[in-house]
């Protein structure tokens, strides 16, 4: 409870203007009973101390030290394993297909069963970085959440991502005596550009995603015998995904039991490159193309939940030469990057992230992370509410760690507890409102950009969660 009540002191402080506004609003949000579906409904609730008038104007006008918050957040994340940190990357979409007046809106991928053929809807799309923790929960720890913009490169917002979650990480002590840490992504993400940009920038970091089963790589290349003519080779031999026929012998074998998926079979092999051509991101490269050895990684499983039928997992992974490889390690922290899917549909379902129709991205950005702030206090009373639950709930296992709704249904009672930093409001009364005879002049409308970057940039603006 001493390290909640310090949090709390710490976001307020965090807030520069309209601070005492902001932070009702956070507890308004986990007060709330069910899902959050507007803005102005958020005035009711008993922790707003304030008319709906300063709701808007703390979300429209307020101010957020977002250096200084997200230096916070990540200082009250306490991994509990002593084996690398590892952290999860991902986009998730804020649609607003009918805010025509909404600026730096573009086309964001949308996959649903609901009869899209374009397949994509007008929004803010939403680069989100999250700790990840071992348990059989599905928690995590949002620490970075950054607006893609229609012109920016998705790959070199996720590095600078990377760069500054490790920074923050080093300042608050959380790297010291640990491993290198790991980076997991989904498929869609250009992993060689990621590790090149990532190593040029010094970073100790492992890279680790999903590939396509139709990716090819290639091996490292057998020198030629000495006076041969002709250029010395770039590529070894070929190793096609899609064609087992190209597969040798794997490096590394391991067999696990799991009573979900039946037998797993894991098998690596290393010193495998993609081939890389000047086209896309890769277009305007000045220097030779870099070919960066990695790990492929093949999962295969006797069965999957609900009966579904098991298709082989494909990964690559890339670290700095003398990182330690655990292969155990690598193919369970990619299982582990779901609990990001999982968190993206708290947000969106519960908390309310993409319910307030906010009118500029600034305001869109003010209200994420005021998001994420109220899900890292959840996250820091997981343990004090585990006792709190309604009547017909049982009660949970001193050795499970209660869902994020249950904590959020528990947290009002700990809010009282624990008191609030901000400070009541000033007696006043309603205002005169808008003069007489006046009008709103139109507002400008801003049409949705389109993303005209590579295949890569337009993949990275999908929505990994289906909450549609």
């Amino acid at each position: 409870m001493k390290v909640l009540r310090g949090f709390r002191a710490g976001v307020h402080g965090c807030f520069a203007r309209r601070a005492d506004s902001l932070f009702d609003l956070v507890d308004a949000v986990l007060a709330t009973d069910g899902r959050v579906r507007s803005l102005a409904e958020l005035s009711l609730q008993r922790p707003f101390r304030r008319g709906h008038g300063a709701l808007y104007d703390a979300v429209a006008s307020g101010e957020i030290d977002v250096p200084a918050l997200a230096g916070l957040i990540t200082s009250v994340w306490e991994p509990l394993d002593d084996g690398p940190l590892k952290f999860a990357i991902d986009v998730s979409s804020w649609h607003r297909p009918h805010a025509e007046c909404a600026r730096e809106r573009h086309h964001c991928h949308h996959s649903c069963a609901c009869g899209n053929r374009r397949g994509t809807v007008p929004g803010w799309p939403y680069s989100v970085a999250v700790g990840l923790e071992w348990g059989a929960h599905s928690w995590c720890a949002p620490l970075d959440a950054r607006r893609l913009a229609v012109a920016e490169d998705a790959t070199a917002v996720t590095v600078a991502q990377v760069e500054a979650v490790l920074e923050r990480c080093a300042a608050a002590g959380l790297s010291h005596g640990r491993p290198a840490a790991l980076f997991v992504f989904d498929s869609g993400y250009d992993l060689t550009r990621i590790a090149y940009l990532t190593a040029g920038r010094g970073l100790e970091r492992q890279i680790l995603g999903r590939v396509r089963r139709d990716r090819v790589y290639y091996g490292d290349p057998v020198p030629r015998p000495r006076g041969a003519p002709g250029r010395p080779p770039v590529h070894g031999r070929r190793f096609a995904i899609a064609d087992p026929g190209t597969w040798h012998d794997p490096d590394l074998r391991v067999e696990r039991d799991s009573p979900r998926c039946g037998r797993t079979i894991v098998t690596a092999w290393h010193g495998l490159h993609q081939k890389l051509e000047r086209q896309g991101a890769w277009r305007e490269h000045a220097q030779q193309l870099p070919r960066l050895p990695g790990t492929l990684i093949r999962v295969q499983t006797q069965r999957l939940p609900g009966g579904r039928a098991p298709q082989d997992l494909w990964l690559w992974h890339h670290a700095r030469p003398g990182t330690g490889f655990d292969l155990d390690q690598l193919w369970t922290a990619y299982l582990r990057r779901f609990d990001i899917e999982h968190t993206f549909r708290f947000f969106k379902q519960s908390l309310g992230w993409t319910a307030p129709q906010v009118g500029t991205p600034e305001q869109a950005d003010r209200w994420t992370w005021l998001t994420i702030t109220a899900y890292t206090q959840l996250r820091l009373a997981r343990r004090l509410g585990a006792h709190l639950r309604l009547p017909w709930q049982r009660p949970t296992p001193p050795d499970r760690i209660p869902t994020p709704g249950r904590v959020r249904r528990g947290f009002p009672v700990l809010a009282r507890k624990i008191g609030t930093p901000a400070a009541k409001p000033k007696p006043t009364t309603a205002g005169p409102g808008r003069p007489t005879g006046t009008t709103r002049p139109p507002r400008t409308r801003h049409p949705a950009g389109k993303k005209t970057g590579t295949s890569h940039e337009r993949a990275t603006s999908k929505t990994p969660d289906h909450d549609h």
